[in-house]
């Protein structure tokens, strides 16, 4: 047996409840009282949550959410942020995909995998971005790292050792360093994840005379190589140079169990479905910015460039066995996909005595991916190998004029982007896929100050949501005989429109939106009668509008102190090839109780749910959650955690639809019941923050 695994759980809990009870601290019962002291009036002054017209801004670094292993967990906890069961998709309460900065630079999700947590100072929920946030921005998370202004340097070390069906581990470093102009950053983490998944749809085809269920488990054994490097040169007060690159290195293997059983007019089969799979995902993303100001005119620009790379390998091989025979091998499938995207961008802005500010800008964007298939049939002794090459080019423009008169703070401007589409098998003569279209974004924006405690918004804006560039690949996943997982080359980017108004009193707030999507992108199946297979991918449907009334109340009672949000949303979906089911309101309800206890512990307990959805043609369940952490600094530089997650169960995702003349109730069920214990030690010291960065890459979210 190896001891390495209980005698590191054991420190680390001895170091806990040793803190917990009061004995950590080396010190006399009088200095004990006054460092006590002192942490709690330094603690009252900082609150973790803050709201300004609807817009959250949490303070990671200062608080229990700075001991979550990673990034994405980290914003599944915040206030309206939902992350999908596979974590690979990130939305916002009534406002859909948000777009995501790390220091003003749009990074996607494999960015956000590969950001340390304890490198993050504050993360902002921009509810409505302005036009230099790009066409797709209908609600922004930005992210602001912690750099120094001082020379200086520090270190920190973190362990975590995470508990859910199966043992996960977390571990690395990272470290800063200044001296006099020129500061650096790096950080590096190994993960050892062990994932449990399972879902199970139920489906009817009445034409076919078809009924079929399965219910598919999956382990994975996944390895994480995490790095990222940041170098900051300021070259005097106004100009900077900057260059970062950060990468995360996967490999997945996990074998999937499949039970089906599968009724076609009179012919019943149960069938247990086996597939060995190893999987690897492997990024990299790199920026670099120069930013200079031009005296003469006070005008600054800046010019940024950014590679991104994204390489993904599928191998599995399946074999089936029917009523209970024997497994018989029935595919071996290689499938690969690989994408590089290069952008340049060039950003002026120029500011007014009269507080006005005007900016102008553009940018080039070019990405090209390849995805190949190579599958073997066992059954019919032929392999089916196809090759296929997509092409995007964006060319993009903006203009924005913002400043205030008298009592009025505005902000208006527009977009414009032209976009260049090729796709194409290497069997085909001429591309499948052949688009060139061009779209106008206009935004605007409007503050009304009643008194120094009110203020009074509206906002318009249009803005489009596009897939990312593995979705529009030609890649599928097999499930059983009868059912097959698959992306969609035909995918349109959805178009959006939008209006909201929101009233601020002191930081309370209510917001009330109206927006309209054409072309939206959802789950659909289409049988194939010849095949005899079902096949289950994203599509657009026809179009999607929903009414949301947005509360922010937070408030605070000597120690305690309390964020809620309530969400109300009327949403509808429509489309012709599914059937209308019903389209009521339904409740998102969020509240985070942070309390400042005595000796330096901070105890949350936040808890978060949703109504049952029926959003027209889904219908979805009700869920609630409930997660609680105790958190101690101690000995200074140590910093322990202990975080309860879902105590009560594990969350089921169910969705009821029908489209196209089949009958669906699926199942989700995540693995999210966890009891984690993180330790951190640091050493070194800076303050403050100098690290500047700049939005430059419209697509990096879309690399994957």
């Amino acid at each position: 047996m190896n001891l390495y695994l209980p005698f590191k759980i054991f420190v680390i809990l001895f170091f806990f409840l040793l803190s917990l009870f009061g004995y950590a601290q080396n010190e006399t019962p009088k200095d004990s009282i006054s460092n006590t002291l002192k942490e709690v009036v330094v603690a009252q002054n900082k609150k973790t949550f803050t709201n300004t017209n609807g817009n959250i801004k949490v303070d990671v670094a200062n608080s229990v959410y700075n001991s979550i292993p990673n990034t994405v967990d980290l914003l599944s906890k915040l206030p309206t942020v939902q992350v999908s069961s596979d974590k690979e998709s990130i939305s916002v309460i009534g406002r859909g995909n948000p777009l995501i900065y790390i220091e003003n630079q749009k990074v996607g999700m494999n960015d956000l995998n590969a950001l340390a947590v304890a490198d993050i100072k504050t993360i902002e929920i921009i509810q409505n971005p302005s036009s230099k946030y790009e066409a797709e921005g209908r609600s922004v998370i930005l992210i602001t790292r912690k750099f120094s202004k001082k020379d200086g340097f520090r270190t920190e070390i973190y362990e975590m050792a995470s508990f859910k069906k199966k043992y996960n581990n977390y571990m690395g470093f990272n470290t800063s360093f200044k001296k006099n102009k020129i500061e650096w950053k790096a950080n590096f983490s190994y993960n050892k994840l062990q994932p449990w998944e399972n879902h199970s749809i139920d489906y009817q085809i009445p034409d076919a005379e078809i009924a079929s269920k399965y219910d598919v488990t999956a382990y994975s054994k996944k390895r994480q190589f995490i790095f990222s490097g940041s170098l900051f040169y300021k070259i005097n007060e106004d100009d900077y140079f900057s260059f970062s690159i950060n990468s995360k290195l996967q490999k997945d293997i996990f074998p999937i169990n499949t039970l089906t059983y599968n009724k076609n007019k009179e012919v019943v089969n149960n069938v247990l479905t086996y597939s060995d799979n190893e999987n690897k995902k492997n990024f990299i993303n790199s920026f670099l910015n120069y930013s200079k100001k031009i005296k003469a005119i006070d005008t600054q620009v800046f010019t940024g460039f950014q590679y991104s790379n994204f390489d993904q390998g599928m191998w599995s091989e399946v074999a089936n066995n029917y009523n209970n025979t024997q497994l018989e091998l029935a595919q071996l499938r290689d499938q690969k996909f690989i994408v590089n995207v290069f952008s340049g961008k060039l950003d002026i802005e120029k500011k007014f005595k009269n507080e006005m500010k005007f900016e102008i800008g553009g940018l080039y964007s070019s990405a090209a991916s390849k995805s190949d298939s190579d599958i073997f049939d066992y059954g019919n002794n032929e392999n089916e190998i196809t090759h296929y090459d997509f092409k995007e080019q964006n060319l993009a423009g903006y203009s924005q004029l913002s400043g205030k008169i008298k009592k009025v703070d505005f902000s208006v401007g527009f977009r414009v982007e032209n976009t260049n589409v090729d796709g194409k098998f290497k069997t085909d003569l001429s591309p499948l896929i052949n688009k060139n279209y061009t779209n106008f974004f206009p935004k605007a924006q409007f503050s009304f100050a009643i008194d120094s405690t009110k203020i009074i918004s509206v906002n318009y804006a249009k803005s489009i949501s596009r897939p990312n560039y593995s979705s529009l690949s030609q890649g599928t996943t097999y499930i059983n005989p009868y059912f097959l997982y698959a992306r969609n080359i035909n995918l349109d980017p959805t178009i959006v429109n939008e209006i909201s108004s929101t009233f601020q009193y002191h930081d309370k707030s209510v917001k009330l939106t109206y927006y309209q999507n054409t072309d939206p992108v959802y789950n659909s199946f289409f049988y194939d009668k010849d095949l005899k297979i079902m096949t289950f991918k994203d599509v657009n449907f026809d179009k999607e509008s929903a009414f949301v009334l947005d509360f922010e109340v937070p408030f605070t009672y000597k120690f305690w102190t309390i964020t809620n949000s309530l969400v109300f949303v009327s949403e509808k979906i429509e489309d012709a090839s599914a059937v209308f089911l019903s389209s009521k309101p339904y409740v998102y309800y969020y509240s985070n109780n942070e309390f400042k206890l005595q000796k330096g512990y901070t105890l949350v307990a936040g808890f978060r749910g949703v109504t049952k959805q029926n959003k027209g043609v889904f219908e979805r369940n009700a869920r609630a959650m409930l997660d609680l952490a105790v958190s101690k600094t101690f000995f200074k530089n140590w910093n322990c955690s202990l975080n309860f997650n879902n105590v009560f169960k594990k969350i089921n995702e169910e969705e009821v639809f029908t489209i196209n003349n089949i009958n669906s109730k699926a199942i989700y069920l995540v693995d999210d019941r966890e009891i984690s214990i993180s330790i951190r030690y640091s050493f070194g010291k800076v303050k403050g923050t100098e690290f500047t960065g700049k939005k430059m890459e419209e697509n990096s979210d879309r690399v994957n």
